[in-house]
Order: structure tokens, then sequence, then C-alpha cells
């Protein structure tokens, strides 16, 4: 089975993916990794280079034209599921797992280690707050389409194996 988790950035996806792959003894993959080792480029630097259009096709390529094993976990960027058709594609392809946390966990989680992510550089605070919640508000049409939604405040990789073998 193919497993997509999704979500805002900071909501665990990778932490959580690498643990979950590893209890049920799938692959682990990271699209983000994928994306950077293709271009050779932090997705940082991307960003900066070519902007965000541009980097957003590039990443709905990496989802799409990736081979998957038959048995894998993905962690896919925070925006990937909002553009193009890549929510349908995921969800044609496995299924998709929103980790959905608050805006003021999320920025919580990400207060630190925003020179690595170019949506959130010069924010902090309430403005980040504010942004999240922004953020969030576009793309919860979007996430809120994954085969299953789970609170990530108190997610384990156990608990998030238990959901999946009940569904």
């Amino acid at each position: 089975m193919k497993i997509f988790l999704i979500g805002f950035m900071g909501s665990g996806k990778t932490t959580l993916g690498r643990k979950l792959a590893s209890r049920l003894g799938y692959e682990f993959i990271d699209l983000d990794h994928k994306l950077e080792q293709q271009v050779e480029l932090s997705i940082a630097e991307y960003f900066q280079i070519f902007g965000e259009d541009a980097f957003r096709k590039l990443e709905s390529e990496v989802l799409k034209k990736t081979l998957y094993p038959d048995n894998a976990i993905i962690s896919t960027g925070g925006g990937l599921p909002c553009y193009f058709d890549n929510m349908g594609w995921m969800k044609a392809n496995g299924k998709s797992i929103y980790i959905k946390l608050s805006p003021k966990t999320l920025a919580d989680r990400l207060e630190t280690g925003k020179e690595e992510r170019p949506l959130l550089q010069d924010k902090h605070g309430d403005a980040l707050v504010d942004f999240i919640e922004q953020k969030l508000g576009e793309r919860e049409k979007f996430y809120s389409q994954a085969s299953i939604i789970v609170d990530g405040l108190s997610l384990t990789a156990e608990k998030l194996e238990q959901v999946i073998g009940e569904y």
C-alpha cells in the first residue's frame, strides 16, 4: 500500500513517516529530498532562483514520476496537495493521511529552522501564527479530501499504524 502523508509544514510528516515505515517494514520516501536530489539545490535555493510557480510544477512532476514500491510511506511537501491535480492523483494511487494541527502548535514547532522554509522567512510570533492561519484557510479544502484525517497533537507512529489498520 502507498500512503501519502499530507499536512502543513511542521506537522510531523517526515518524522512520523520514517517511524511508521520502520514499524510496517515499508520504504520511506521524502518527496522534498527527492526533489532536492533531482535539481541538486535545496528547496530554499530553488525557490529563490526560480520562484514558487516553477517549484510547484517541479514538485508535481516529482510526485507523479517517482517510481514507488508497492509498500511505501511518502512524505509530501506542505503545499503539494493544493496545486494542479496532485490531491486527486495521490488518492487514485494510494491512501492519503492528513496530519492536522492548530496554527499555534505549528508556529511553535516552526519558530526554529525557518531558514529552510522559504515561505516562513522573516515571520515571527503573532505574524507567524497569522500567516499559518491564512495558509491553512486556503489549504484546508485540499487537505480535508484525504482518505484519513488525524489529530497530530499527540500522534505517534504506533497510533498512526492503528488508524491505518482500522481503515
